[in-house]
């Protein structure tokens, strides 16, 4: 060994002992926090995107933002599970892109309770079985998850903050022959994700939806002749071999994920507010939806439209604007909405992903 190589090893290793004494330093500060704390509320997902963002902006690299977030985030799950481990739902089962996007969001130290369907994991968070729920709400490329859109209309629930995860597309089977592959199980959004894929690769496959990826690699490792398009993560759960890697027709594919809990969440400096807003039936309605943000200088980041559950090509409008419900241009223009519009409910404000 040469005496450079040595040397690098031997400062690495002080880093790596100093880091364990901080960390616990950092630790026993989040346990003293915990025991200040008077309103019994574990997560402020408010101070945690500031703390990040800070990060981030302090780092020179050679570790990136996204690996600064991913380190700290980390840090962040195993103390505060020091004061309370959080448990969460998410659409299961596991291995799931949800799956992912909850440990993206609160780290590996966290309780989580893998969900038969979207409806199961708004349950689980109302009932209080669970602290807070994760649950896709749109792709890049297969646009709005339409039962999330529609349960946050009904519940009481609060959007506590996003998830944005990339989405890369993995062709799964027990053998990995084509000409041998008869069906393949997948959710829809993934199937449509994938179709140019498909069309030009097992354009003769049936294709058949699954409730999630997950559900998709069970029953592909069930049936013979069959595969499934899900996360490379699926494949080790129900052994299967990745026959294909990022199949997705869009490179840029991108799921948004939401997370949904009790609590009101602070503002942090950079968020986002959605509502969910239905406008009178009469001539220029919408435009009267849209004029207190353009006034105010409240930029709108989203507008979807869902049918409405009162009658028959009835609409309502979910959009996303930039700012927090509480900052001072963005209440004055929600104020004025609500006397413009027939219907206005604040979803939530949370801080935007990194």
């Amino acid at each position: 060994m040469s005496d450079k190589l040595k040397e690098c090893r031997d400062q690495i290793d002080r880093i790596d002992n100093e880091m364990v004494v901080m960390l616990n330093q950092r630790a026993a500060l989040a346990q003293q926090i915990g025991h200040l704390k008077d309103n019994g509320v574990v997560l402020r997902p408010e101070r945690e995107a500031q703390v990040l963002k800070r990060l981030q902006a302090s780092n020179t690299g050679p570790l990136s933002d996204d690996a600064i977030a991913a380190l700290f985030t980390e840090v962040m799950s195993q103390c505060r599970a020091l004061e309370s481990p959080l448990s969460v739902a998410y659409l299961g089962p596991e291995g799931t892109f949800t799956e992912a996007a909850t440990l993206k969001r609160f780290g590996s130290a966290v309780q989580g309770k893998a969900c038969l369907n979207i409806d199961e994991v708004f349950r689980a968070v109302e009932s209080g079985s669970v602290n807070y729920g994760v649950v896709p709400v749109e792709n890049s490329t297969e646009g709005a998850v339409g039962r999330t859109l529609d349960l946050l209309m009904q519940s009481n629930l609060q959007i506590c903050g996003e998830v944005k995860l990339p989405i890369h597309q993995c062709l799964l089977a027990q053998q990995c022959e084509t000409v041998s592959i008869k069906t393949v199980y997948s959710h829809p959004q993934s199937l449509g994700q994938c179709q140019g894929w498909l069309n030009a690769h097992l354009p003769h496959a049936a294709r058949i939806p699954a409730s999630s990826n997950a559900e998709a690699a069970r029953l592909a490792a069930e049936n013979p002749n069959s595969a499934a398009i899900a996360g490379s993560q699926a494949a080790a759960h129900f052994g299967l071999t990745v026959c294909e890697e990022n199949i997705e027709d869009d490179a840029r594919n991108t799921t948004r994920f939401l997370v949904l809990g009790k609590q009101e969440v602070a503002a942090s400096g950079t968020d986002k507010t959605s509502l969910v807003i239905s406008a009178p039936n009469r001539p220029g309605a919408v435009h009267e939806l849209l004029a207190p943000l353009a006034k105010h200088g409240v930029s709108m980041t989203k507008l979807e439209s869902r049918p409405a559950r009162s009658g028959l090509w009835e609409y309502v409008f979910y959009m996303d604007i930039e700012g927090h419900q509480h900052d001072v241009k963005v209440a004055v223009a929600l104020a004025e909405l609500k006397h413009v519009a027939a219907f206005v409910k604040v979803l939530g404000s949370y801080p935007v992903a990194l």
